[in-house]
């Protein structure tokens, strides 16, 4: 089982590598907003969405979208540029709430869970 996988490096370039490695860290970045939205429900005892998951949603969305377009896969391309623009969205409604002075979500912050 080593062999075989010391010999799949070897029959690879450095930069596939890297390429590997950027996609890898991306897809455990994008999977941490699943665990952030967990934890953050567990709390509440409810589902909600924490902000940080848009922000994961984001870097994971991005790198995944360069990861797609180095591998030129139109799929995995336009299912992620489409995520990409609805966590921009969602980030941008955060920040319109938080400059109008509206709390994004009062309760999570807080840490009290809604009737």
């Amino acid at each position: 089982m080593l062999d075989a996988l010391v010999t799949w490096f070897n029959e690879r370039t450095t930069t596939e590598i890297v390429w590997l490695g950027i996609g890898t860290f991306a897809q455990l970045l994008f999977s941490m907003r699943f665990i952030v939205q967990w934890i953050a429900s567990e709390k509440v005892r409810r589902s909600i969405v924490p902000e940080t998951f848009w922000y994961f949603s984001m870097g994971g969305g991005i790198m995944l979208l360069a990861y797609a377009i180095h591998r030129v896969d139109p799929v995995f391309i336009l299912g992620q540029a489409m995520g990409v623009v609805i966590y921009s969205r969602n980030i941008y409604f955060i920040y319109a709430h938080r400059k109008n002075g509206t709390p994004v979500e009062p309760d999570v912050r807080a840490g009290a869970a809604k009737p």
